[in-house]
C-alpha cells in the first residue's frame, strides 16, 4: 500500500481499505436513494416517495451500521441502528398495506 492512500484514506493494512471501500460504497448506497426519490418525483411533477427509497435506505443504512460497528463509533452506530429499524418498519406498512 503507498503512503498516499494510507495518508488519505487513513488507513494502514489491506484490511482496513477493505473497511473503507465497503464503507465508501455504503455512502454511495445511502446517497442513491435520494436519487431515486429525485427522479420518481421529477417524473410525476410531485414530491413522491418510490418504495426503492426505503429499499436504498435499508441497504444503505445496514452498510453503514456494519461499517459503524466496525469502527467502533457509538454515535454512528446509534444513527444508523435507529434509522434501519425506521426503514424496515417503513417496508412492513407498505407491503401489509399492498396485502389488504
Amino acid at each position: 500500500m503507498t503512503e498516499w492512500l494510507e495518508r488519505v484514506l487513513h488507513v494502514n493494512s489491506a484490511g482496513e481499505l477493505m473497511w473503507v471501500l465497503f464503507g465508501l460504497a455504503a455512502q454511495l448506497m445511502f446517497t442513491a436513494r435520494f436519487l431515486v426519490q429525485w427522479i420518481a418525483s421529477e417524473r410525476a411533477r410531485d414530491s413522491v416517495m418510490p418504495v426503492a427509497f426505503w429499499y436504498f435506505s435499508l441497504a444503505g443504512g445496514v452498510m453503514l451500521l456494519s461499517y459503524a460497528i466496525y469502527r467502533a463509533d457509538p454515535v454512528f452506530i446509534l444513527g444508523q441502528g435507529l434509522g434501519v429499524i425506521i426503514y424496515m418498519r417503513n417496508l412492513w406498512l407498505i407491503h401489509a398495506n399492498r396485502r389488504k
